[in-house]
């Protein structure tokens, strides 16, 4: 942290010597948000939307390691501009067609380019290098000046924190803090997307998006003229790694090199996105991670990419009862998880760990207990598919021969697990996963990872990313962790990035009182509605049922609402909320409409307006909390209803609640 420290503190001299600035100016195309751009000294640009000033004067620039830097103050060649108005059509996302409505600004210099971009909602930009030889890029200044100190949602690193740098080995899961920027815990980095509360209700949300071969990007604090602003921070480029880690899967950092980011001639570097939603609900919908991102092969056929439901053994324990076997991982268990994916139109079962043989980090070595092949043809005959669950090194050390091995037999994807890093290695490690899994069409639900960067987009193979504080958590998390409040906070935040592997779904449900943490008997924090309710409100094109076989067939009401929910949509809409307190969201499949709520520990009313919905008349399916789930948080009431002529509707939340409406014409 020190050298970098000397090196913002060297380029916020050069950039304060600036006067009487040229500037040159870039607007959305609704007008309402402007990005007017300083490149007379150094490279620096200020963000306005409508008459509020959101970002003041700030910088960006790259540092190669032979002096070569981009952003100071040098010759500017052409100032060029276009505008874009296009549709994309999105594979296994919450749109099937995506607005891409943008004016862009290329500002060009011999050495380099910078593109700046304004959506109505969000502006981007991003480096484009026109060097011809390698060069070691020691840092890039990314900085964020906030007109005011504003209050801020941030997830800071919570692993591993001896030191700043330290702080690169995490599994991106914390919950979020909420403190003035001035406030900033100055013994941690933040991982994106960050959210800071703007003037007159609005939402400003960092993250990034095309983040190829380059390493991810943690926000820390500085102080510059007395006011605090936010710059970015990266993981130096691994020197020396070794094998350990949880059951010798990861490969830990060593030592580490003085640079960030090894650059081999041209290339693009990623966008830095500034998100603006002129009120919270919007940001739940936003789409700019996913048009920013390189589009995919227009020439590949991804029609074998299937986004489907999970039934998932990890978190329940591999608990089934009524059956004259002992559960757990073997034949006759993963049969009895198949037979009810099959009975119930579910298309995934997953091995999770403990197929492959533990601590060997060889997916070739499977348990004696398990016969595979016989486990992939019986589940292919019923109309199911197997996933299997992979330790990273046990995945990249063979990455070919597996892909290969498993397509061959018929396993139709990989959940990969304990990546828990972002530098530049790491990252590609994620494009060569999802490259080498297309090859043998073979999908990839990255867990242990951090946040979605566009690659699901790229690679529509890429079905899921973890870097979410899921159910999971509930195992082992005492009842000081408001999972409850978290659920109503990170719509707005970190589901902006992409789809979350939260893995939802519990049959056990608990009030707040009741709430405590059973590792093999897993249970949630709410009610039973708000599980129901997590099935429409996140994102999760490879959604998991979280909880036993033998619990769900015992909640045939509720697991039919799961099983038949769609995993992806045609249309997404938010509706009403405020972070940290409740969220309604809308999505469409076909012709039929889902809408899910949920609360946090306050009970609540909303009245939702259904006048999107297309003329006609319909009908409502209603899960909608007991009138004891305030006591008994797994009661909940089912009720059919017609959607009222004025197309509002009213439902209440008991604390900790949620709802679920299923509605299709009469």
């Amino acid at each position: 942290m020190h050298r970098l420290m000397t090196v913002l503190a060297a380029m916020f001299l050069i950039f304060s010597a600036s006067a009487a600035p040229k500037s040159y100016e870039l607007k959305s195309p609704d007008g309402k948000l402007k990005v007017n751009v300083d490149a007379k000294y150094g490279l620096g640009y200020t963000l306005t939307h409508g008459d509020d000033l959101l970002l003041d004067k700030s910088f960006m620039a790259m540092y190669m390691m032979d002096g070569t830097t981009f952003g100071k103050e040098e010759k500017l060649g052409k100032v060029s501009y276009r505008s874009v108005d296009q549709t994309i059509d999105a594979i296994a996302y919450k749109k099937s067609k995506v607005s891409d409505k943008f004016n862009e600004m290329t500002l060009s210099y011999k050495e380099f380019s910078v593109i700046f971009r304004a959506y109505d909602d969000g502006m981007a930009y991003r480096f484009v290098s026109h060097l011809k030889k390698p060069a070691n890029l020691q840092h890039e200044l990314v900085h964020f000046n906030f007109a005011q100190d504003w209050n801020m949602w941030a997830a800071y690193v919570s692993q591993h924190t001896d030191s700043l740098d330290t702080q690169f080995y995490n599994s991106f899961e914390n919950h979020y803090s909420y403190s003035s920027i001035s406030e900033w815990n100055t013994e941690r980095l933040a991982f994106l997307p960050l959210m800071v509360d703007g003037p007159n209700g609005k939402k400003i949300v960092i993250t990034e998006s095309d983040l190829d071969d380059y390493p991810g990007m943690y926000l820390y604090t500085y102080v510059f003229d007395e006011a605090p602003v936010l710059t970015a921070n990266f993981a130096p480029y691994p020197k020396e790694v070794k094998q350990g880690g949880h059951n010798n899967l990861q490969m830990e950092v060593q030592k580490r090199e003085p640079y960030i980011a090894e650059c081999d001639g041209p290339r693009e570097f990623p966008w830095r996105i500034v998100s603006v939603s002129e009120n919270d609900v919007q940001m739940a919908d936003n789409g700019m991670v996913y048009r920013l991102a390189k589009p995919a092969d227009p020439e590949a056929d991804w029609s074998w990419v299937k986004p489907g439901k999970v039934a998932w053994d990890w978190w329940n324990d591999w608990n089934i009862d009524g059956v004259d076997f002992q559960s757990g991982i073997n034949n006759e268990t993963y049969k009895y998880y198949i037979d009810f994916a099959s009975a119930n139109g579910i298309e995934y079962v997953i091995l999770d760990e403990g197929w492959s043989v533990n601590g060997a980090a060889d997916l070739f070595q499977v348990v004696p207990e398990i016969d595979l092949e016989m486990l992939v043809k019986y589940a292919s005959e019923r109309n199911v598919g197997l996933i299997l669950w992979a330790g990273y090194w046990a995945f990249d050390r063979d990455m070919e021969k597996v892909c290969k091995h498993y397509s061959e037999m018929g396993v139709k994807g990989f959940k990969v697990d304990f990546m828990d890093r972002d530098d530049q290695y790491m990252v590609d490690f994620h494009r060569r996963a999802a490259e080498t899994a297309a090859k043998y069409h073979m999908m990839v639900d990255f867990h242990g990872t951090y946040k979605p960067v566009g690659l699901s987009r790229t690679y529509p193979n890429v079905i899921n990313y973890e870097g979410v504080h899921g159910l999971e958590t509930m195992k082992w998390s005492d009842a000081s962790v408001d999972q409850v409040t978290y659920d109503v906070t990170v719509p707005y935040i970190r589901m902006m990035a992409g789809p979350m592997d939260y893995t939802q779904g519990a049959m056990r449900n608990a009030t707040r009182g009741n709430y405590h943490p059973v590792y093999n008997e897993p249970m949630s924090q709410g009610t039973r509605c708000r599980q129901l309710s997590q099935y429409v409100v996140f994102d999760s094109p490879l959604n998991m049922l979280c909880d036993s076989p033998s619990n769900y067939m015992r909640e045939q009401e509720c697991l039919k609402f799961i099983a038949e929910i769609p995993t992806v949509w045609d249309e997404t809409k938010g509706l009403c909320g405020e972070v940290g307190k409740y969220i309604a969201m809308a999505r469409r499949s076909g012709d039929v409409w889902y809408v899910g709520g949920m609360t946090d520990w306050s009970e609540r009313t909303l009245t939702l307006d259904l006048n999107f919905l297309p003329e006609g008349e319909y009908v409502m399916e209603m899960y909608v909390d007991g009138a004891n789930a305030h006591r008994i948080a797994r009661d909940y009431k089912k009720t059919l209803a017609d959607v009222p002529a004025d197309g509002k509707v009213a439902v209440h939340m008991a604390p900790g609640g949620g709802f679920a409406l299923k509605i299709y014409k009469k």
